[in-house]
């Protein structure tokens, strides 16, 4: 009924919200000289695609939606975005898991899921980065003060900027814990009751577009799908920024309706949540599309070539 869409979409958005609060303040140390997100920190580093792709793993699309966020402060790599989102499948393993399938069958599933999407993003997620090298540095920190003792005017500008560093000792002085607790716990708090009431709005939305066209029609849709138009269908629907994507997807697959590799390039596609995110700020509307006609190209690449596999084993 109407009143289990306006429940399901306000629980969904409450699951979200610790990640919400624990990313912001995140991004508040990280914009404040830590060294969290300096390009030799682990979100930087060499091994970030493949953290990024581990983390993706863990059921919850929390992580696709902080990957986003962190993305747009440019505080990630595409690569590891890209990692991110692929090895994202949102509540599919939990529903593989309560499925009438066998426990064999089950872990095989799992493990080999686990596997192509770690495998995949992370091999994705260097070649980007190598590709877009000149993107992966951080906002330019503060340049440091050059001296020129020849002549006297950048000699005047370190003396005013010593005098705006001073002001600001003078003030954080005075305003003493409240500043940190305004900067750490306000302020993200506050972003993250805006993201969360957008999340939710869009939840609330989808959630009464899916109730009335009704879910047993998009499973039928998967189930009616062609063998060789399994992967395209598939990711199409796992473009779709709501958990019913990767729920429909394991329902069909755990009844047999659709081959591994098409189940496969659905959840390869879907990025839960992080597709929203993607689009709500300045990371652009092209940049924001061409990461999901990627995404999309991608799982149909993968869907068709694990169908092709499953014929010749």
């Amino acid at each position: 009924m109407w009143w289990e869409v306006i429940t399901d979409a306000l629980l969904d958005t409450v699951k979200l919200f610790p990640f919400l609060f624990l990313l912001y303040i995140l991004i508040e140390l990280m914009e404040h000289n830590t060294r969290i997100g300096k390009p030799g920190g682990k979100l930087m580093g060499k091994a970030a695609p493949v953290l990024g792709a581990a983390t993706g793993l863990v059921p919850m699309c929390g992580f696709s939606v902080m990957a986003a966020k962190l993305y747009e402060r440019r505080h990630l790599t595409v690569g590891t975005l890209l990692a991110v989102f692929i090895a994202t499948s949102d509540e599919a393993f939990f529903v593989l898991l309560i499925s009438s399938m066998g426990w064999l069958e089950k872990l095989y599933s799992i493990l080999a899921l686990c596997g192509v999407k770690i495998a995949l993003g992370a091999a994705v997620g260097y070649l980007a980065d190598l590709l877009f090298r000149k993107q992966k540095a951080l906002k330019p920190l503060e340049p440091p003060v050059e001296h020129n003792h020849a002549g006297g005017h950048d000699h005047e500008e370190h003396d005013h900027d010593h005098a705006h560093e001073g002001e600001l000792t003078v003030c954080e002085h005075k305003e003493g814990r409240k500043s940190v607790l305004s900067l750490y716990f306000v302020s993200p708090l506050l972003h993250a009751l805006k993201i969360a009431a957008f999340i939710l709005l869009f939840n609330l939305a989808f959630g009464f577009l899916v109730f009335g066209i009704g879910e047993e029609r998009v499973t039928e849709f998967l189930q009616g799908a062609g063998y060789w138009y399994q992967p395209l269908v598939c990711s199409i629907v796992g473009l779709i920024p709501n958990c019913v994507s990767s729920v429909a997807l394991a329902e069909v697959y755990a009844v047999g309706g659709i081959a591994f590799g098409s189940f496969a390039g659905g959840l390869i596609a879907n990025a839960g949540l992080g597709y929203i995110v993607l689009f709500r700020k300045s990371v652009g509307v092209k940049k924001a599309l061409c990461i999901v006609l990627f995404m999309l190209l991608l799982g149909i690449a993968a869907g068709y070539a694990g169908n092709a596999i499953g014929l010749l084993l």
